[in-house]
């Protein structure tokens, strides 16, 4: 539970997000209670190609998050992080195995490097380095335990709830990983988008939560108590934003210079995470009806990613039906598309409304994404449930793929119809 307050805007919790398969029972359980319950794997948008001058490599990471293992190998290697391109952000508590690349480096010395949490499974060249969304798919392998109910019975209510997924689709949710460790992510983007400092600084450096590990914790009750110093210290060195942050107020400065000071790609991190949310609200305000196109929708074609109007639902639906398209929710931006007619009349006053609590947002587009939309749903691909158990006990196990930039936990908590983490 975040220090920060969201209910201006009725940004909701993962709790709060509506199953659409609410009229089916669970199987309660949790997942990751070991990295190897919970496999997701990279399927690149294209191959290399066998030459040029940037090295694609190929890695297992167990245990830590994308950003982390790409600041190991930047420092193991002595390059910017920046300069180590990758497609798209992996759970940290999982093994995953996805797509790097570094230009103008030499295979021996990535073959030779020794990093915790981190293998170089293959190396390849290619032409070009690799950007977010470079990617066709993620495959996961998921194990679910401790179900409420026998393996048998989990298997074949798993069965049911995914062949509705299968036709409907699964909502298309940004999931609890989006939004940080404290669930609190999209609020601090609030905060920046309003050119609120003080609330981002006191959510971003203090506001202390019970359960989070007691050296951040006290740090977070130095920055509340005022003592900027202590704060400083008690903040582990690897938090290097935090500490940017309180070096700049203990020299003096005010809360907004201090804001300053934080890199800009937290910053978007921050305010991308307060986009997903606001996708969330508008979604669950289509919900259940994730299946159809209205008048006014933003139709998504899923063969280009191309988006039409849609003028005329009942010609459409037959394609929406046939999983060619899908409708839309919207990522707010300056060249997002609004929608019209019935659903413009759903979706516009919640834009409308986040607007307003920002003050606008064209006076900071430098950390604003763009805008596009977003289909509502996603279909789950290559889908399998089986049972099992080991030393661990009974599970479920699930092996399916997911479209770049859907989440499997927003597949799993369907299943079980719990929260998962």
């Amino acid at each position: 539970m975040s220090g920060l307050d969201g209910d201006s805007l009725g940004l909701l919790s993962e709790q709060q997000l509506p199953y659409l398969t609410a009229d089916l029972p669970g199987i309660g359980g949790i997942i990751r209670a070991r990295l190897s319950d919970f496999v997701v794997e990279e399927l690149p948008l294209y191959n290399a190609c066998g030459e040029g001058t940037h090295v694609y490599m190929y890695i297992e990471k167990r245990g830590i998050s994308t950003v982390e293992a790409i600041a190991r190998m930047a420092k193991a290697l002595g390059r910017r992080r920046i300069d180590i391109g990758f497609a798209g952000m992996k759970d940290a508590k999982s093994i995953a195995r996805q797509w790097f690349s570094l230009e103008h480096v030499e295979t021996e010395a990535l073959l030779s490097l020794r990093i915790p949490g981190v293998e170089i499974l293959q190396l390849a060249r290619h032409t070009n380095k690799i950007k977010l969304g470079h990617l066709r798919a993620n495959r996961f392998r998921i194990r679910i335990r401790q179900m409420t109910v026998p393996v048998p019975e989990a298997v074949r209510r798993a069965e049911q709830i995914l062949d509705v997924l299968r036709q409907k689709g699964a909502p298309n949710y940004f999931g609890p990983q989006r939004f940080g460790n404290r669930s609190d992510g999209h609020l601090l983007g609030m905060a920046l988008l309003a050119g609120d400092a003080d609330r981002f600084l006191d959510g971003y450096l203090g506001m202390p939560l019970p359960e989070e590990n007691p050296t951040i914790r006290r740090a977070r009750q130095a920055y509340d108590q005022g003592d900027y110093q202590q704060a400083y210290q008690a903040w582990p060195s690897c938090y290097t934003q935090q500490r940017r942050a309180l070096k700049a107020l203990i020299s003096g400065a005010d809360k907004r210079r201090a804001c300053r000071v934080v890199d800009l790609h937290t910053k978007k991190l921050l305010v991308s995470a307060y986009q997903s949310a606001i996708f969330n609200r508008v979604l669950v305000a289509r919900m259940p009806m994730i299946d159809q196109v209205l008048v006014g929708d933003m139709a998504y074609k899923h063969d280009n990613g191309a988006c039409f109007r849609v003028e005329d639902p009942q010609a459409e639906q037959p394609r929406c039906q046939a999983w060619e398209i899908s409708p839309t929710g919207p990522i707010l931006g300056p060249r997002m598309t609004e929608l019209t007619g019935p659903a413009g009349q759903i979706e516009n006053p919640l834009l409308e409304q986040a607007r307003a609590l920002t003050g606008g947002i064209q006076h900071i587009n430098k950390i604003l994404a763009k805008g596009e939309r977003r289909p509502l749903r996603f279909r789950p691909e290559n889908l399998a449930v089986c049972g099992g158990a080991d030393d661990l006990g009974p599970y479920v196990e699930l092996t399916f793929e997911l479209p770049s930039g859907s989440y499997a936990t927003v597949l799993i908590r369907e299943i079980t119809k719990s929260p998962v983490a």
